[in-house]
């Protein structure tokens, strides 16, 4: 039975090695190790499987996707092409993982039973497609779409992160200037303030009481918000129905919750093409989609969507029902399922989303570096007029007098 094991080995150039790979034993073990040029120094096993040493990126995906599509298409045999992958990889995380897959099918398993041995890097509609592919015989065909999904994929992550950079760099820098202007600027101004008397505006006040607020309970204001996010993390574990509020509100978000829905269902709308156009039944694909949502409420509208098919319901019917899609998918959908090229009708669905995200995404770019800036002028504008005020009175009052 084959079990997990962490090893330390030397390579070729004397360099230590460290990751973990699967093997029936310890022969097995060093045989492996051998074929991928190491010499085992120590070992051992752990009855985890889940536990990971280093980490698969989307980028090491789609090389392979890509160096699979090539070979599949090309006519190379599985483990020659497998190995000539394994060997041009440098020592990581990935390359054990390319290693297992020639060992498990040099054993006679398939590709997808190999795969299926790593859940945490090769996800369910992964597997189910390159099974789909080896009853068919299209693997090539599963492959490229396989890398033009995951290109997709990693093109919006890249979006959504720029996306995200300057609000959270720009965040920063007003908080510091907040935290910089509430403990030194503010009691140093007003201490100048106070010395020549008289009544205070009431937003002078009001910027006191919060100079206070942060002098005195800074370390609870810095705090309080990631006690209140790890809380939510544990009542979320412990109460599905929060965890269903929760996932609402994210697509209920003002600006990011329609786009985050819009990612969503571009992405289910592409696997559900993918899994459909291979073969699988419209049931099992949106079984195997549904997980892969990553958001309770739409998971929940697949499964009535499901429910519903299942019934006897049309498959454009039953999305209308969840209201899912806008009208103008769902005539894609309509005419695609009337015309018997629903996988075809499923990708332009997807195309629509990719580039209602695409425009969404660019339309908030540009309107991000304006409101932060709007931001920060208002924080110091409303900082100045509470001290400058009370100044300029003050110089009123003793040129009045004088």
């Amino acid at each position: 039975m084959s079990q997990q094991y962490f090893y330390k080995a030397m390579d070729n150039q004397g360099h230590i090695i460290q990751g973990q790979l699967g093997a029936n034993n310890i022969n097995d073990l060093e045989a492996r190790l051998e074929r991928m040029g190491l010499d085992l120094i120590h070992c051992h096993t752990k009855k985890s499987r889940h536990y990971r040493v280093g980490k698969v990126t989307r980028q090491e995906l789609i090389t392979f996707s890509f160096h699979m599509e090539n070979l599949t298409r090309a006519g190379v045999p599985m483990i020659d092409g497998l190995g000539d992958l394994r060997d041009s990889l440098p020592q990581s995380r990935f390359r054990e993982v390319v290693a297992s897959l020639v060992e498990n099918i040099e054993g006679g398993a398939p590709l997808s039973k190999a795969m299926a041995d790593f859940p945490d890097i090769f996800d369910l509609v992964f597997v189910s497609l390159i099974r789909a592919g080896e009853e068919s015989g299209n693997l090539s065909t599963v492959f490229q779409h396989l890398t033009q999904t995951l290109k997709w994929h990693d093109e919006m992550v890249a979006k959504t992160k720029k996306l995200l950079m300057y609000p959270a760099f720009m965040g920063t820098i007003i908080l510091g200037a907040l935290f910089f202007i509430m403990i030194y600027l503010v009691p140093q101004l007003m201490a100048f303030i106070k010395n020549f008397g008289g009544e205070l505006p009431l937003h002078t006040r009001i910027l006191i009481s919060i100079s206070d607020a942060f002098i005195h309970y800074w370390y609870i204001i810095l705090s309080a918000p990631v006690f209140a996010f790890l809380a939510l993390k544990a009542a979320m574990r412990v109460s599905p129905s929060l965890c269903l509020k929760i996932d609402y509100l994210k697509l209920r978000i003002w600006l990011i919750g329609p786009i985050l829905e819009k990612v969503i269902l571009a992405r289910f709308a592409t696997f559900f093409a993918l899994l459909y156009s291979s073969g699988i039944t419209v049931l099992d694909s949106l079984s195997i989609t549904k997980k892969l949502a990553g958001n309770l409420v739409i998971e929940n509208a697949l499964q009535e969507v499901s429910d519903n098919i299942a019934q006897g319901v049309s498959i454009s019917k039953s999305f209308e029902r969840v209201h899912l899609f806008p009208p103008l998918v769902l005539r894609m959908v309509t005419i695609g399922e009337s015309t018997g090229e629903l996988d075809t009708a499923l990708l332009n669905v997807s195309y629509f989303y990719e580039r209602e995200t695409k425009e969404s995404i660019d339309k908030i770019q540009t309107l991000i570096e304006p409101a932060m800036t709007v931001i920060l002028g208002l924080l110091l504008g409303w900082v100045i007029l509470s001290i400058l005020g009370p100044i300029y009175d003050l110089i009123v009052d003793v040129t009045g007098e004088l």
